[in-house]
């Protein structure tokens, strides 16, 4: 049968094997920004596991735009260096296109892993100050940001483009702009955080500009052949704060700019945000701004199965499907997801031999072995 998940997919002169995508999953394991060993190995087994397109981690643009101390970074040549080592890997032994998604974290820096707790780093451990729209805390009990000034402003912007840059000198397909989840860009958008009352702040059309000048800058040194798009958080989850329809005017003018797609993800803007989660909980924003906003959309978010992948392509919902933590479990997801909908897909030749074990009762989720299949 015919597969509308595995059918290429263009942006630009990049053209996708398929549209099933690596989202960018933070992993913490850097040192001074530099990509290490867990690196290749995170990174490595996407880029050969029949991917369409795989995307870093969020790359911090300056040091302190890292959540934190161990996050992955480009902003020198030391990270570059690194980094080029990963993509090495990637290019001689995978099959798939490579993104990096540049980020700053803002009042969302200087804290601690996942598995450390979260919180705001102390002082005796090392911690930075952060910037943001405005002097307000991501939360009670985290560090008050300085609120950014004109000289701020342009630091960062220009730190974005020297992260662009080096990105292309890296070879990477594509580049994502991280405008969510509470950082440093969704900081200026939302008016939760962003309580300025100069040109940056107030309207929507103030809360956007900074955002749309970054977008621009890195666009204009970014080549013309290859996409650059951006991930969004739809809604903010809280009254007053971001919404679905500000989402599509922010996406409009970013098409303007030169945007190739949304990736429409929600939430993070404070600690008071309660998601409604479920499958597929934000697959109607990428809907609704692939709709209005006459642009290319990525969902994400709690997307695991096959089937429902193929319908949210197939019925217009989205151009692409993006993945994360489904993919921690298993790693080699398209191959699953091609024998559930009886299509071929890539695989690198020391693997060919697994795939006699065809995915044939998806219901029961047990793999079974053709008799004619050898070790």
């Amino acid at each position: 049968m015919s597969s509308q998940l595995f059918s290429p997919f263009t942006m630009r002169d990049l053209t996708l094997d398929n549209r099933i995508i690596v989202s960018p999953m933070c992993e913490y394991s850097a040192v001074d920004g530099n990509a290490q060993d867990w690196h290749l190995m995170h990174l490595g087994q996407f880029a050969t596991g029949g991917y369409g397109l795989v995307i870093t981690e969020a790359a911090a643009v300056e040091p302190r735009g890292r959540i934190t101390p161990q996050c992955l970074g480009i902003w020198s040549d030391e990270n570059e260096e690194a980094l080029g080592r990963v993509m090495r890997f990637c290019r001689e032994y995978g099959q798939a296109k490579m993104g990096i998604q540049l980020a700053h974290a803002g009042r969302k820096a200087s804290t601690h892993r996942p598995w450390e707790g979260r919180d705001p780093l102390p002082a005796n451990e090392g911690a930075w100050e952060t910037i943001s729209s405005a002097a307000n805390p991501q939360d009670t009990g985290w560090h008050t940001p300085r609120a950014m000034d004109r000289n701020d402003m342009d630091r960062v912007r220009d730190a974005f483009v020297a992260a662009t840059e080096r990105s292309d000198r890296l070879g990477f397909d594509m580049i994502e702009v991280h405008s969510a989840h509470g950082y440093l860009l969704h900081e200026f958008l939302s008016p939760i955080a962003n309580t300025r009352n100069d040109e940056y702040g107030g309207t929507i059309e103030n809360r956007m500009r900074f955002p749309l000048e970054v977008f621009a800058a890195m666009r204009a040194v970014w080549p013309e052949a290859k996409p650059m798009g951006l991930r969004l958080s739809a809604t903010d989850w809280e009254d007053e704060g971001w919404t679905l329809d500000d989402s599509v005017v922010y996406a409009q003018n970013l098409k303007e700019l030169g945007c190739d797609y949304i990736c429409a993800s929600s939430g993070g803007i404070s600690g008071n945000t309660r998601l409604e989660l479920g499958e597929g909980y934000q697959v109607d924003f990428a809907a609704k701004i692939r709709t209005e906003a006459d642009i290319p959309s990525m969902a994400v978010g709690m997307i695991y199965d096959p089937h429902h992948s193929e319908s949210i392509v197939a019925t217009g919902q989205a151009d692409m499907v993006a993945l994360a933590r489904g993919l921690l479990f298993d790693p080699h997801w398209p191959v699953r997801a091609a024998a559930a909908l009886n299509v071929e897909a890539s695989s690198p030749p020391q693997y060919e031999r697994a795939y006699g074990f065809r995915f044939l009762r998806e219901k029961e989720q047990s793999w079974v072995r053709p008799a004619d299949t050898v070790d």
